[in-house]
């Protein structure tokens, strides 16, 4: 599908990395949901990504100097990675963990999109009728018969938007620069972008509890700083395409553990919305995935 691997990194291990990683997000969901009723959505992502961030930098060489691609891949990345989770978290108020999930699912279908508009990639005609396909899901998920989209809900596919830049972002950067550092500048950027947004916008509410501390600790330690390094380092040996097919795994994920923990139920209108966000999730990737082997390959330099 993208070509050769690299020498000594198999794509098994590429994809095991991925998996890992969107596992801990899907389980994520449920968990920043129940630490929301005792914090405030900004004051929460400071907190988190700041831990994030003394959790990742023993292990981070800052020996060598930052170059200008690497602090520019930093900054974008912190600029889509900041407005990603803020809006998530904020949406997270007013929506339940599954329907959430499932919107910020849409970052994989919208990621070719983004490609094609950024960079130029070229987009399919699967990838215009997975987006048509996502799009009547979304219709269906939010429960027309039910008022429709809430406000949680349109914060989140504000998300799902940037997180499909991200994704892209990603595949790019990840190829240059070293995984770590680059990790670290987006979380450090986060931690101070968030911080200021906390001060500036929120009425900062936090009722310390262990459970808070317990979510705090896995969202920032395992969901933050092990799972982006994973992530950068998974998508440095594989297509966005690719990626996007592996990440198709957290919604479900995510439904699956907010009906245990929850008992979260979707109806079956929504339950039809979530079967065809994930077709058309799907089709972007084999279409995205189709369109790559038909461009010529290049001579490597």
């Amino acid at each position: 599908m993208t070509g050769r691997q690299p020498a000594g990194t198999p794509a098994r291990g590429a994809d095991a990395l991925l998996i890992a990683a969107t596992l801990t997000w899907g389980v994520s969901f449920v968990i920043v949901k129940q630490a929301l009723s005792a914090s405030t959505p900004l004051a929460f992502l400071s907190i988190r990504f700041a831990l994030a961030t003394l959790a990742l930098t023993p292990f981070v060489d800052f020996r060598a100097p930052w170059s200008r691609g690497e602090l520019r891949g930093g900054l974008l990345l912190t600029l889509l990675l900041a407005t990603g989770f803020a809006c998530q978290a904020v949406g997270l108020q007013y929506t339940t963990p599954a329907r959430s999930a499932f919107i910020v699912a849409l970052s994989s279908v919208l990621a070719p999109l983004v490609a094609l508009i950024v960079l130029r990639h070229r987009t399919g005609w699967m990838v215009l009728i997975a987006l048509a396909i996502a799009g009547v899901g979304i219709y269906f998920l939010t429960s027309p018969d039910a008022g429709g989209l809430n406000r949680g809900d349109l914060w989140t596919m504000i998300t799902a938007v940037v997180f499909g830049g991200h994704i892209v972002a990603v595949t790019e950067l990840s190829k240059h620069y070293e995984a770590r550092r680059l990790v670290w500048l987006q979380i450090a950027g986060t931690t101070v972008g968030v911080s200021i947004a906390t001060l500036l916008l929120e009425p900062v509410r936090i009722a310390w509890s262990a459970g808070l501390i317990a979510a705090l600790v896995f969202t920032g330690v395992i969901a933050t700083a092990l799972a982006l390094v994973w992530q950068m380092r998974a998508q440095r040996h594989m297509s966005s395409a690719r990626a996007s097919l592996l990440l198709c795994l957290e919604p479900v994920v995510a439904a699956v553990t907010s009906w245990f923990y929850w008992g979260e139920e979707l109806s079956l209108t929504q339950a039809l919305g979530a079967a065809l966000i994930f077709v058309g999730m799907v089709l972007a990737v084999l279409g995205e995935a189709r369109d790559l082997a038909a461009q010529p390959v290049r001579p490597e330099t």
